[in-house]
C-alpha cells in the first residue's frame, strides 16, 4: 500500500490567515495543497483561479494538487502554468475525449489523475488505466465545501481498489475527496486509499491555531 498523504483543500482556507496557514502546513509536512479550479459551467460555482495558483507558488514549496472542475479542460491547460511537481486531476465527465486530455497533459511532466463523480460507474476507468497515475474519487458531488459523504461511495472505493488489483495496477494512487472526516478517512485507508483531501471536515476546523493539532490528529487515522 502507498504511503498515506494529506492534500489540504485550499478553498477552505481563510485568505486573512493564509501566510500563517502555509507556515503550519510546511512545519507539519503536509504533502500537497489541493486547488479546486471551477468555471461555473462544469460545476455551479466559481473556484480558485490561475492568479491564485501563481501567488501560492510564491508563498510555498509545497507541491500543488490541481483539481480541474472545468468544461473541456484540454483547451485550457496552457493557462494554468502546470509544473512537473503538480498533480492535475481532470474529470471523466468534463470532456468527450478523455484520453486526448490525458495525452495533452503528458508533456507537462505532471502526475495525471482522473476524477470521477459519485454517480459515474467504476468501469469508466478501465480504458484509461494506461494513461493515469492516480484516481481522484469524489465522495460528494463537486462544487461546494461542507457537504456530507454520499454513502455509496464507500462501496465504490472498494470496487476501485479491486479493479486496480485485478488489472495489476496497484501502483495507481487513489485519492479521496469530499467530507473526509477522520472517521471516514480511517475506513477509506483500510480499503486502500492513499491520498486524502482535507477540508472543513478534517484540518480547517476552528481557529487557525488549531490546524496543527488537527493535522497531527488526522494522521493517526490514516497510518
Amino acid at each position: 500500500m502507498h504511503k498515506s498523504e494529506i492534500s489540504a483543500s485550499m478553498m477552505c482556507s481563510d485568505l486573512v490567515d493564509l501566510r500563517e496557514t502555509i507556515d503550519i502546513f510546511e512545519k507539519n509536512g503536509v504533502e500537497r495543497l489541493h486547488i479546486d479550479m471551477m468555471d461555473g459551467n462544469f460545476v455551479p460555482n466559481f473556484g480558485l483561479g490561475v492568479d491564485y495558483v501563481r501567488g501560492l507558488r510564491k508563498l510555498t514549496y509545497i507541491s500543488l494538487d490541481l483539481h480541474l472542475m472545468i468544461k473541456d479542460p484540454e483547451y485550457k491547460l496552457q493557462w494554468i502554468g502546470i509544473k512537473e511537481t503538480d498533480i492535475v486531476s481532470i474529470h471523466y465527465e468534463s470532456s468527450f475525449q478523455v484520453q486526448r486530455v490525458l495525452d495533452w497533459l503528458q508533456p507537462y511532466g505532471c502526475k495525471r489523475f482522473l476524477a470521477i463523480n459519485p454517480a459515474t460507474p467504476v468501469n469508466a476507468l478501465e480504458e484509461v488505466l494506461d494513461y493515469i497515475d492516480g484516481i481522484n474519487l469524489l465522495m460528494v458531488n463537486p462544487g461546494f465545501a461542507g457537504q456530507k459523504i454520499v454513502p455509496s461511495t464507500l462501496r465504490k472505493a472498494e470496487k476501485v481498489i479491486k479493479l486496480l488489483k485485478d488489472a495489476g495496477r496497484e501502483d495507481i494512487i487513489v485519492e479521496v475527496d469530499g467530507n473526509i472526516t477522520p472517521e471516514n478517512a480511517k475506513k477509506l485507508r483500510a480499503i486502500g486509499a492513499n491520498m486524502f483531501v482535507c477540508g472543513t471536515s478534517a484540518i480547517f476546523k476552528g481557529d487557525v491555531k488549531k490546524y496543527e493539532e488537527n493535522i497531527i490528529n488526522f494522521r493517526e487515522y490514516i497510518k
